[in-house]
């Protein structure tokens, strides 16, 4: 009874085969399908597994024929070696999930190709030297922010943050934060909620990774009018490193040769117009140290030339550095 009911799975087992140990480069020879189903407790004729193979294909599986004609493969997959490359990647690089995560979701990447590409996707863990999160919780966060947001219910969490002791301690010791979320948003390498703070009446943004204990409530979410002007596409691009400041509209001058790092930073929308051998650049940000600190990255070529006032506000602040290194 047992080998007439592997008979029947046979089709699934051959089906299974190709998708973990064929690809272009390794094609699996009808000798070798039957070895294997012979481990499997299951005998089968040679013409069977040729009949099994087109009705695979017949179903719509993508099964190739070697050029020497001594093997079959699976041709098309779902997920194509260089994307599985590319998820990998991306799992690696980010910050807010934790090594022993990355490594789960490696794994079950590498499922997608056959076991030779996985091979491939495995290497590239090695070269994983990244700083990773330490909250395990985070996708059970994520998942309770995308509740909230599907059934239109407001947020409470703890919020928590390093102190000197290099400890995660809560912030304003352990109080509940009320908020209505908008939307996540992912900036250099985080995760982050923006929403609607209740206590504030304004919009605030937080660190996934560093929400502790969210829970769905059942209050319906406010703050609707803030959140309809939030122009999501442009948020990040005004917010440097998530630092929040006032809007402004502000002129940069810079070479010409640096008008791909504005791009960069403020997307094709900003305002360009040439001025010799520089261009002035006019973009709306969120005025703050952050967006002050970028400017000094970039060098003396590169000038903040109004409005006056946060012109101002920049000499200011780099008096301030330059008063702290005399000291």
């Amino acid at each position: 009874m047992a080998n007439q009911s592997n008979s029947k799975m046979k089709l699934l087992y051959i089906y299974d085969m190709l998708q973990k140990y064929s690809d272009e480069q390794h094609p699996i020879s009808r000798q070798e399908i039957e070895e294997r189903l012979s481990n499997l407790g299951i005998s089968c004729e040679r013409k069977s597994i040729y009949r099994d193979i087109a009705i695979l294909q017949d179903f719509g599986v993508d099964i190739l024929q070697a050029p020497d004609h001594k093997g079959y493969y699976i041709g098309g997959r779902e997920f194509e070696l260089p994307e599985l490359k590319l998820l990998v990647d991306a799992v690696l690089a980010s910050k807010f999930i934790t090594e022993k995560k990355s490594k789960e979701l490696v794994e079950k990447i590498e499922t997608l190709g056959s076991v030779h590409q996985g091979k491939h996707l495995h290497r590239q863990v090695v070269v994983s030297d990244r700083v990773k999160a330490e909250n395990e919780g985070i996708y059970y966060t994520i998942d309770e922010i995308y509740n909230c947001i599907d059934n239109n219910h407001r947020l409470n969490f703890k919020y928590v943050n390093w102190n000197a002791k290099k400890e995660l301690e809560y912030q304003h010791q352990g109080q509940i934060y009320d908020v209505s979320p908008d939307f996540l948003l992912w900036d250099n390498e985080y995760y982050y909620l923006v929403a609607y703070d209740h206590k504030s009446e304004s919009i605030r943004h937080y660190r996934v990774d560093k929400i502790r204990d969210a829970r769905e409530s059942n209050e319906s979410r406010g703050g609707i009018e803030t959140r309809n002007r939030i122009n999501k596409a442009d948020f990040a691009k005004k917010h440097f490193g998530m630092f929040s400041g006032a809007t402004r509209t502000v002129r940069i001058e810079a070479p010409k040769y640096m008008v791909g790092v504005m791009i960069d930073r403020f997307g094709t929308e900003i305002s360009i117009r040439e001025a010799g051998d520089m261009v002035i650049v006019r973009t709306e940000v969120e005025v703050s140290s952050q967006f002050y600190g970028w400017l000094v990255g970039l060098g003396d070529a590169v000038r903040l030339i109004g409005p006056d006032e946060v012109v101002l506000e920049y000499k200011k602040y780099l008096e301030n550095i330059i008063s702290k290194i005399d000291e």
